[in-house]
């Protein structure tokens, strides 16, 4: 990627966005991270609360939807009937759905990500 590819990414992804957080986890509840997208960014705390709306920046809201969840595994086997864990399913943690229409991937079902 070059110097310019990456300078209107990271100028997209700051581009701040209007929406509804969900902590699926503990609903009600508070959810606090640090955040830095881009090598040389500064680094940014947030805390945010269940059900609450928020403009926050493009990037932070596609981390909250793309990278807070955690597998599932399960069990299969290949065709030689040999042992395999696999991923059944990827569990959402929290969401931030937008209220813009803007290109955020959403969880297919609430807390659940297929």
């Amino acid at each position: 990627m070059t110097k310019k590819e990456l300078e209107a990414l990271r100028a997209k992804h700051a581009e701040k966005v209007r929406g509804t957080f969900k902590y699926y986890e503990v609903p009600g509840g508070v959810f606090s991270f640090v955040f830095r997208e881009f090598p040389g960014d500064k680094i940014e705390k947030y805390e945010l609360v269940d059900g609450q709306i928020y403009e926050i920046p493009l990037g932070v809201a596609k981390h909250l939807n793309k990278n807070c969840s955690y597998p599932i595994h399960k069990f299969a086997t290949d065709e030689f009937d040999k042992p395999l864990v696999t991923i059944g399913q990827k569990v959402s943690r929290v969401g931030f759905h937008s209220m813009d229409f803007i290109d955020i991937v959403k969880p297919s079902k609430p807390g659940i990500i297929i």
